[in-house]
């Protein structure tokens, strides 16, 4: 298997010399539709103006004033009337003129060898050192007639930028291979690493600092997403295991509670008020497990996005006045008041999930309040919403635990959010199916102060 830095190197390498390829393409076509037309115009007013030039002064030598004219850059070539053939300047490289062009320039005509140059893919015309891609004019010289045909001297005229094209050619290819190489492993090696850590990461180390996350673009973006991932995955395997531990507790205890009644019920000297005793405390602990097993069943259900939304017509005020007088009893245990204010609205709702939502509230904020303290429960209707507050005056959440406070398993020191039986589960349940209602809940805690949390759900 190539590694990515090989592949990314041979593309690059041939994304250039298609480029190259395309480029060329581009360019001849550029030339023969364009430059060579321009090219034989320009060439064919030369000519003619030296045929001029040599009709108006005949006391010129004629083969000297060629022989003057080609050293400036320019390959000549003279037939008179007889067939007598003299060339000027460099040698064409082929003398393949037909008979037919020759006479037609001693009939008077011009010859556009250079427009009518056949159009080779590799070959742009301009270049072609051949007696066909000339400029052919009549020269009319001492009552002589001549045949002139002409053509730029390329090699006299470029023969230096040749050179140097050749060599800015070949360098640009070296040093942009060169510069490939450098860039590829730049651009690559963040990449490998991403990989080594993904490699770490299946493996179950979540320890992956090693990246470039200082990098001002995408691979050093996706390289802080990647290490956030990783902390989280760190965080949650974390979380998982203390909340394992915390299950296994929270069923083991009420199951050893139950093992250890149901052997005692086994004695026979037990009174009958000793046996309904322990048979109270084996049904408790089985209520215990059965609300935990709910719980945890109810979550994994809002983890499936299973349709459990079953909407009707909720009373909130309503509801929630119920929800005081179940709960009453253990409020005035502690001692604790409490004041609400609930108009009468309406929204559409599950009703028994938004039961879930307000008793684990409500009993979160009587187990963690003080003696003598309160509650406030406050139902504000807005033009599209209903807000619902429950405020205590208990023990508060610290400032840096409340942005995890809806962690799923997550548990402060305080054990402030074991609403569940000590699960840590009863906020991550409320979120879920206040969100699931298209809602939002916020917490604002002050440590020592007290708690209000707010939720805030749609009407329909």
């Amino acid at each position: 298997m190539r590694s990515l830095y090989v592949k990314f190197v041979w593309i690059t390498i041939g994304i250039m010399i298609f480029s190259s390829v395309i480029a060329f393409f581009i360019s001849n076509t550029y030339y023969q539709q364009k430059l060579k037309p321009e090219n034989d115009e320009k060439n064919t007013e030369i000519a003619l103006n030296i045929a001029e030039f040599t009709e108006q002064h005949p006391e010129v030598n004629l083969h000297d004033y060629l022989e003057n004219i080609s050293s400036i850059g320019y390959q000549l070539y003279l037939v008179d009337e007889s067939g007598d053939e003299t060339s000027f300047g460099a040698p064409f490289r082929e003398y393949n003129l037909s008979k037919s062009a020759v006479e037609q320039v001693l009939s008077g005509n011009v010859f556009h060898g250079i427009l009518n140059f056949p159009q080779e893919t590799f070959v742009t015309g301009f270049f072609a050192n051949e007696l066909k891609n000339t400029i052919g004019v009549p020269l009319a010289h001492n009552d002589e007639n001549y045949a002139l045909f002409l053509r730029p001297d390329i090699k006299l005229l470029f023969n230096e930028m040749h050179i140097l094209f050749g060599w800015l050619l070949a360098l640009t290819i070296l040093l942009s291979i060169i510069m490939v190489l450098f860039s590829t492993k730049y651009l690559v090696q963040p990449i490998s690493k991403l990989t080594t850590a993904t490699k770490t990461l299946s493996e179950g180390n979540f320890n992956v600092d090693e990246l470039d996350t200082e990098r001002n673009d995408e691979l050093g973006e996706l390289s802080s997403h990647f290490l956030r991932m990783a902390n989280r995955l760190e965080q949650t395997n974390e979380m998982r295991k203390e909340f394992i531990s915390n299950i296994s507790h929270d069923i083991q205890s009420p199951l050893s509670n139950i093992k250890g009644y149901t052997n005692l019920l086994e004695s026979d000297s037990l009174n009958p008020e000793e046996k309904s005793n322990y048979i109270s405390i084996i049904n408790g602990e089985i209520s215990r497990l059965s609300t935990l097993t709910k719980q945890l069943l109810l979550l994994a259900s809002l983890d499936r996005d299973e349709d459990l939304m079953k909407e009707t017509t909720v009373h909130i005020g309503e509801q929630l006045k119920e929800l005081i007088r179940n709960h009453q009893w253990q409020m005035d245990e502690k001692n604790i008041s409490i004041g609400f204010k609930l108009p009468d609205v309406t929204i559409t709702a599950d009703p028994a999930l938004l039961h879930t939502v307000w008793e684990n509230l409500l009993t979160n904020a009587i187990k963690y309040n003080r003696p003598d303290g309160s509650i406030e429960l406050l139902v504000e209707e807005k033009p599209e919403s209903v807000r619902v507050s429950f405020i205590d005056s208990g023990i508060g959440i610290k400032a840096d635990e409340q942005a995890k406070i809806f962690d799923r398993f997550y548990r402060v020191d305080s054990a402030r959010t074991r609403l569940i039986e000590g699960t840590g589960l009863g906020l991550s349940i409320v979120q879920a199916i206040v969100q699931l209602h298209g809602g939002t809940i916020h917490i604002n805690s002050n440590e020592n102060e007290g708690t209000t949390i707010d939720v805030e759900l749609p009407k329909s």
